[in-house]
C-alpha cells in the first residue's frame, strides 16, 4: 500500500510540471496573417477579429500597414475558417475577453487614432452580432487584461498611436452592473507600461512585463523593457512578486495558468531589437517561462512550438488558443496553436 502511496504522489508530482502540449489547429486563409486580433469563444465557435498586417512591402522597405475590420469563425477544431462579419472599424491592438455573453473587445487601435469602445462579439442561430458595450474612460490600445470573478481588469497601454510615454492605468469593469462602467482604480507601484501580460488565479489578478517608453533625440519613442511582476488581489490592493528571468514583451495575453503555474509562452525580450538585417530576424525566444504561483519563483518552460508575439489566448475544447499573431518584426503568421 505504502508503495502504491508513494507512486501515486510521484504521478501526481510529475504531472504538476509536465510541459503542456502543443496542437495545430486550422490556419487563418490569408496569406500573411495578423498581428494584434482580437478573439475569442461565443457559443461554442471560435471568432477572430480585425487586426494588421504589411501584404506588399515590410515595414523597412516603406511598406503600409494595412488594418482589417473582418470577423472569422471556426465552428470546430477540424473545421474550416470563413468571414461571418465585419467591425465597425478596421482596428486592433486591443485586449479580447471571453464573458458568458460573448467576446469583449475592449478599445484597440485604427489606423490614424486609438478607440476607447467596447464591442460584445456574439455568435447567435448562425450569424454575428455585435452590441456596444460602455466605453473606457480614455482611448487606449497595447494594453492587457483578465477576466477575474465577474469583473474585467485592463491595465496600461498608450493613448495615442504617436505616445512617448505609457499609461498606468488600471481600470475595472463589474459585468453584473455594466451600465456603472468603468472604474479607475489604484495603479500598481512600478512603472507604466504597454504590451504587458495578464494572468488571473484563485482571486487575483497577475500584472507581468511589457515595456515603458520615453522619447528620444528624434522625438520617437525608445522601449525600456521590462521584467517585474505584480499580484492585485480586490480589496486588499497590489504586491510585487519575483521578477521575471527576462522581459516577455508583446506575449499572448491572458497567459494560461496550468497546474497551479501561469505559463508565458514567449514574447519580445528585447535582446534582438537593432538586429540587422531585418530581413534574418530569427524571431522572438522559443521557450515558455513558468511562474510558480505558490513558491513565487520563475524558471524557464520547456521549447514551444511556435513563437508568436502580439497576439490573444482563448480557451477552447480545452486548448489555450493562439489566433494568428507577430512571428518577427514586421512578419506575421497566419498559424492558430492550441497548448494544454
Amino acid at each position: 500500500m505504502k508503495t502504491i502511496l508513494a507512486l501515486a504522489v510521484l504521478s501526481i508530482s510529475l504531472n504538476a510540471t509536465a510541459d503542456p502540449e502543443w496542437k495545430a489547429f486550422p490556419s487563418l486563409p490569408d496569406a500573411e496573417g495578423f498581428a494584434g486580433m482580437y478573439a475569442g469563444v461565443s457559443n461554442g465557435v471560435l471568432l477572430a477579429a480585425g487586426g494588421a498586417n504589411f501584404p506588399d512591402k515590410k515595414p523597412w522597405e516603406g511598406g503600409q500597414k494595412i488594418w482589417y475590420d473582418t470577423v472569422w469563425m471556426l465552428d470546430k477544431p477540424d473545421g474550416e475558417w470563413r468571414k461571418v462579419g465585419a467591425l465597425p472599424s478596421a482596428r486592433g491592438y486591443g485586449v479580447s475577453i471571453n464573458t458568458k455573453n460573448g467576446v469583449l473587445c475592449i478599445g484597440g487601435a485604427e489606423a490614424e487614432e486609438h478607440v476607447s469602445d467596447c464591442l460584445l462579439l456574439t455568435w447567435e442561430s448562425g450569424e454575428l452580432k455585435i452590441k456596444m458595450l460602455p466605453a473606457l474612460p480614455k482611448k487606449c490600445a497595447n494594453f492587457c487584461g483578465a477576466l477575474l470573478g465577474d469583473t474585467i481588469y485592463v491595465a496600461g497601454g498608450i493613448e495615442t498611436p504617436l505616445s512617448t510615454t505609457a499609461m498606468k492605468t488600471f481600470w475595472s469593469l463589474d459585468l453584473r452592473d455594466v451600465g456603472a462602467g468603468w472604474k479607475q482604480l489604484a495603479p500598481w507601484l512600478g512603472s507604466e507600461r504597454m504590451l504587458a501580460v495578464a494572468a488571473v488565479h484563485d482571486g487575483a489578478f497577475y500584472l507581468m512585463s511589457g515595456t515603458s517608453l520615453r522619447a528620444g533625440e528624434d522625438g520617437k519613442p525608445v522601449r525600456t523593457y521590462l521584467n517585474d511582476t505584480w499580484k492585485f488581489v480586490p480589496d486588499v490592493g497590489w504586491e510585487k512578486l519575483a521578477d521575471m528571468p527576462r522581459a516577455t514583451v508583446a506575449a499572448p495575453t491572458t497567459a494560461p495558468v496550468l497546474n497551479g503555474r501561469i505559463w508565458v509562452l514567449g514574447g519580445d525580450d528585447g535582446a534582438l531589437v537593432n538586429f540587422e538585417p531585418k530581413t534574418k530576424h530569427p524571431g522572438f525566444p522559443m521557450t515558455a517561462l513558468q511562474f510558480d504561483i505558490a513558491a513565487n519563483k520563475w524558471s524557464e518552460g520547456a521549447a514551444m512550438k511556435a513563437s508568436l508575439v502580439t497576439n490573444s489566448v482563448t480557451l477552447w475544447h480545452g486548448w489555450h488558443v493562439m489566433v494568428s499573431g507577430e512571428q518577427r518584426p514586421g512578419v506575421r503568421s497566419p498559424a492558430v496553436w492550441g497548448v494544454r
